[in-house]
């Protein structure tokens, strides 16, 4: 019965077999036997490098949807506006007042509808082909890009973004390719998922259609249809249909009119994939690839009109769209707002100065005007006008960034006695000969305006009449590397070596010349013109913008030249800028005709005029010319000589109202020196009564002529101030000047003053200052 049960009862068998087991190892006389123990299985190399990988697979994604879902819950709120927005980045004045839209004056709306399924096939093969098959996000497409990107195919050329996805870019972010995060893709990624639950693919299709940037401002594709085609969608042809579909992804690059090959390279593109995605056949796509790119493009265009606000700032608008494109945004894709630093109206003022005849006589529309106006403390450029009679243009010539005009003796306090006293601490009556000069290493001589040498005379008077030889003489005390490096930290940049004849005109513009005059204004802290204070992208960034300012120059240099200038206005070549009660300074300049073509002009006639001025609230300089000096009758007479000045005091009278007027504080190392009845300055440190010339020749400060004798206390008629070579003396043969001998009271101390201590009538008239030189070589 036991073994019966043993052998067929697993239970009782295995129980009764470790109790008779038990039993036979106690009665057993020999050594107990130990169990075998099976060792165990080793895991192969191979097998935990998968098991590793495994693991951080798994902790990478469930990493990644940790970030995923911490991003997205970040994003923006979708919204159907937002989609349905034109896409246009909006411009702002100082005020936050709406100046102007990119784009939308050129938008042409079109209803799904309305939209020809031949477009709709054209931008789903060559943008996304699998549109109508995703759910807003591709995973196919993702890897697909990814192995292109990795091994370098151009098979891939759809990239990992969706339509749905790229509808996102556009209407909730910026599209700045620094912003192009981690963060952002999931957002995106997120909010494609939901706007392809919430809509259909056509709605979405719709969106993306009327919103994409087309160049020439245009949005959406309709729009663009009509400024290529004079056309809606539905009655362009496959080709003019396969070209509009493939412009959004580089609007310049693929522009028709300018790269008509990349442009056709492109739209063949879009037939090829349009063929391989069977939406037309292959012969259907070699009859349009024959077709010429330019087929049907008009020729010219009838472009809405500017709004007035758009019209007056234009040219300041121009510069805040170059500026945001420096910034590394795009104005025309990135629905950016856009706070700029323009007072809407200084523009105003400015435009109607130069636009009308309220404030300037004018001899004729063609003469030309550029001006712009700075602050001084934070290098904010206030207002800028680039022109005058332009009629109603979109980002027309901007006359006052242009640097192929030089700026004649506005040069002086710039490169000759800024870098005078910067460098060599010359004091405002350092003596300076004004005497035959021939320029250094040629034969070429230095002629002033009057062809007169008027020997020794102080720095402060030779700025004053603005003598040309004794500014040159200055410039070759300093020397060229160090004059260069000082207006370099004022903002002007060359790639060649200046020459000494720029020490009397260097070519510039209002923008730079208003910038490096304001650092005399500002203690000598330069800051770098500044157009934009705010730009707030698509997804809500905001970012700031401004000039930390640097120190160009000690505030000595800046004060004592500025201390001189103010003398220019009241008593000197700027006469005729003066505004009474007002402390302001600044600096003339005018430039002649080279010697080869002066004899075809009027002697006393100039090609371009300048006056740079500035109180401690602004900086203004202010350009006057012709576009085409050398043309017969486009010469500035004496009374256009005197437009420069008359706009600069017109636009300074605006500007001043209700701004206090305070006079510039004197530095602690700054000496006043009262000499032959002139108030003069002088630095800590260096000789008060002798100082050497640039000869090495002591002179007596008492021997030298005082302003009074130089200058004519009144003068009735204009001069104007020219260098020329020993061939163009005729260019000054009838140009006069005016000189008489005065009481030294007439020179006291307060000669120094700005107009502000002036009791009597405001001064007209006054000498106006023409620098040329005969032309050795290209200015660089």
């Amino acid at each position: 019965m036991r073994e019966y049960m043993g052998n067929n009862d697993p239970k009782y068998s295995r129980t009764a077999k470790k109790h008779e087991q038990h039993h036979s190892s106690k009665n057993h006389n020999g050594p107990r036997k130990r169990p075998v123990r099976r060792p165990k299985k080793k895991m192969s190399l191979f097998s935990k490098i998968l098991l590793g990988l495994a693991l951080t697979a798994l902790v990478c994604i469930c990493s990644g949807a940790t970030l995923f879902f911490m991003w997205a819950k970040d994003s923006p709120t979708l919204s159907e506006q937002r989609l349905a927005s034109a896409g246009s980045t909006m411009i702002y004045d100082s005020d936050g007042n709406k100046i102007m839209s990119l784009g939308t004056e050129n938008r042409s709306y079109v209803n799904g509808k309305d939209i020809p399924q031949k477009l709709k096939d054209a931008v789903t093969s060559i943008e996304d082909r699998r549109f109508y098959k995703h759910m807003g996000v591709d995973p196919f497409r993702i890897v697909a890009a990814a192995l292109s990107n990795v091994s370098g195919s151009s098979a891939g050329l759809q990239g990992g973004s969706t339509l749905d996805q790229q509808l996102i870019k556009l209407s909730f972010f910026s599209t700045k390719r620094s912003d192009q995060t981690f963060k952002r893709k999931a957002q995106e990624a997120w909010l494609a998922l939901k706007l392809d639950k919430t809509y259909s693919k056509d709605q979405i299709l719709t969106y993306y259609v009327n919103k994409v940037f087309m160049g020439y401002g245009c949005y959406g594709m309709q729009t663009a249809a009509k400024y290529y085609y004079g056309k809606t969608l539905d009655q362009l042809d496959l080709a003019q249909t396969a070209l509009i579909a493939g412009i959004p992804n580089a609007p310049s690059q693929y522009n028709p009119y300018s790269n008509p090959t990349y442009a056709k390279a492109r739209r063949d593109e879009v037939l090829n994939a349009m063929a391989a995605n069977d939406k037309i056949s292959s012969q259907e796509a070699a009859s349009a690839k024959n077709e010429d790119v330019k087929n049907g493009l008009l020729q010219s265009h009838q472009k809405q009109g500017a709004t007035e606000n758009e019209k007056i700032a234009d040219p300041y608008i121009k510069q805040v769209v170059e500026e945001v494109k420096d910034k590394g945004y795009d104005p025309y894709k990135g629905s950016l707002q856009i706070y700029t630093n323009l007072n809407m109206n200084v523009q105003k003022r400015l435009y109607e100065i130069a636009n009308t005849d309220s404030y300037l006589s004018y001899p004729d529309d063609e003469l030309q005007v550029a001006s712009t106006v700075i602050d001084p403390k934070n290098g904010n450029v206030v207002a800028m006008i680039g022109g005058r009679k332009n009629g109603n243009v979109t980002f027309g010539l901007n006359r006052a960034v242009q640097t192929d005009r030089t700026n004649g003796s506005t040069a002086k306090p710039l490169m000759d006695y800024g870098p005078a006293i910067e460098y060599l601490s010359w004091a405002t009556y350092k003596p300076i000969k004004d005497t035959k000069y021939i320029y250094p290493g040629t034969n070429i001589q230095l002629y002033d305006f009057d062809h007169e040498e008027k020997g020794t005379m102080t720095m402060r008077n030779a700025l004053i009449q603005s003598r040309n030889i004794p500014a040159i003489r200055a410039l070759e005390a300093v020397g060229i590397t160090k004059s260069q490096a000082f207006i370099e930290k004022l903002g002007f940049k060359y790639k060649k070596t200046l020459e000494f004849q720029n020490g009397i005109g260097m070519p510039s513009s209002t923008l730079q010349n208003a910038a490096a005059y304001a650092a005399f204004a500002n203690e000598g802290i330069y800051h770098k013109p500044q157009y934009i204070n705010t730009i707030i992208t698509a997804d809500g960034e905001s970012k700031k913008f401004a000039s930390s300012g640097k120190q160009a120059m000690q505030p000595s240099t800046a004060y004592m030249i500025t201390d001189m200038l103010k003398q220019v206005i009241t008593e000197g070549t700027g006469t005729r800028a003066a505004i009474s009660g007002l402390y302001q300074a600044g600096k003339t300049g005018t430039n002649a005709y080279p010697s080869d073509i002066a004899s075809k002009f009027p002697s006393s006639s100039s090609m371009d005029s300048w006056f740079n001025g500035y109180t401690k609230h602004y900086s203004v300089s202010v350009w006057v010319g012709y576009d085409h000096q050398y043309e017969n009758g486009n010469y500035l007479d004496r009374y256009s000589q005197s437009l420069a000045s008359l706009f600069y005091k017109a636009a300074m009278t605006y500007l001043s109202q209700g701004k206090t007027n305070t006079d510039w504080s004197r530095p602690s190392n700054v000496y006043v020196k009262e000499v032959n009845g002139v108030r003069e300055l002088y630095l800590a440190g260096s000789s008060s009564q002798t100082v050497k010339d640039e000869d090495g020749d002591s002179s007596s400060i008492s021997s030298l002529e005082t302003t009074s004798s130089v200058l004519s206390s009144t003068s009735s008629s204009s001069s104007s101030e020219e260098t020329s070579s020993s061939s163009s003396e005729s260019s000054s043969d009838n140009v006069s000047t005016s000189s008489s001998s005065s009481s030294a009271t007439n020179s006291s101390p307060t000669n120094s003053k700005s107009s502000t201590e002036k009791t009597g009538t405001e001064q007209t008239g006054g000498n106006l200052d023409n620098s040329n030189t005969e032309k050795t070589g290209t200015n660089p």
